[in-house]
């Protein structure tokens, strides 16, 4: 009997946790503009939760590098902060985030807050540092390889933090395998070709993405992206030879102007 009523109290604490999570970030969900993905996953991807992102070929890290600042842009929406952690290993095989690149997706390079760490493991404690502050919407966080220092306590650690803040962790696994955690969803991403413009311009970015995992719901389906660095939004790709408008220009400068920076330390 005492069992049962220590079983019975543990329920009732996180039944009441949960109402307070819901009270405190209502909208506890953001959508992603494409209608099916969102009706899919019942309104779109679960803000406060952690989120894994694996290029689905070698070839695909740059589509997947890609689609995690989209993916950031959408959740945090136009003039947030984009925090960005990588370690220095990233920073050697991927080579430097491109503003004027992070610009032509819609982003501004003057709000891009990166992060360097050392190794894995200064990485993981700065996440989840990060991931407690509410005042931010979302963080990508960038990690190559196995990863050996990410296993399911650090997973756990991660999505702990992102749940009681509301802060929104999309982890951009590069040149890595799946392994047990515990992200509420986890996508495959490559590269689709897109539609071209009038005259030949290239087209808008177009992704194929599968759905590898869901904690809360069936996986195993595959969706095409197309963004639109306009409104912020993936779309049902362009049919072809519709009229697509051109982009809106938006000026961006050389380099990495207004990037800030940080030094990560253990």
């Amino acid at each position: 009997m005492h069992e049962s009523v220590d079983h019975f109290a543990m329920l009732k604490a996180e039944l009441a946790s949960i109402v307070r999570r819901e009270r405190l970030f209502p909208g506890n969900r953001f959508t992603t503009g494409h209608e099916a993905l969102d009706a899919t996953l019942g309104g779109g991807l679960m803000r406060g939760r952690m989120h894994e992102l694996f290029a689905a070929e070698a070839d695909d890290g740059a589509s997947a590098t890609g689609l995690a600042a989209m993916l950031m842009l959408r959740a945090s929406g136009p003039g947030a902060p984009i925090f960005w952690l990588r370690t220095d290993e990233a920073e050697r095989r991927g080579g430097r985030i491109h503003g004027p690149g992070l610009a032509e997706l819609g982003g501004d390079p003057d709000a891009l807050v990166l992060g360097l760490a050392p190794d894995a493991r200064t990485l993981l404690k700065s996440a989840a540092d990060a991931a407690r502050c509410p005042g931010l919407k979302a963080l990508v966080v960038e990690c190559w390889g196995k990863c050996p220092a990410l296993d399911l306590t650090a997973s756990r650690r991660l999505v702990l933090a992102a749940e009681q803040s509301g802060v929104t962790l999309f982890l951009l696994r590069l040149d890595a395998e799946p392994v047990p955690s515990a992200a509420d969803t986890r996508w495959a991403i490559s590269a689709a070709p897109s539609q071209a413009l009038e005259a030949k311009a290239p087209g808008a970015p177009m992704f194929e993405i599968e759905l590898l995992r869901r904690r809360a719901g069936p996986s195993g389906m595959r969706w095409r992206l197309e963004w639109n660095r306009d409104r912020l939004i993936f779309r049902e790709p362009t049919l072809p030879g519709a009229m697509a408008p051109l982009p809106s220009s938006r000026p961006a400068s050389p380099g990495n102007r207004g990037t800030a920076e940080l030094r990560l330390s253990a």
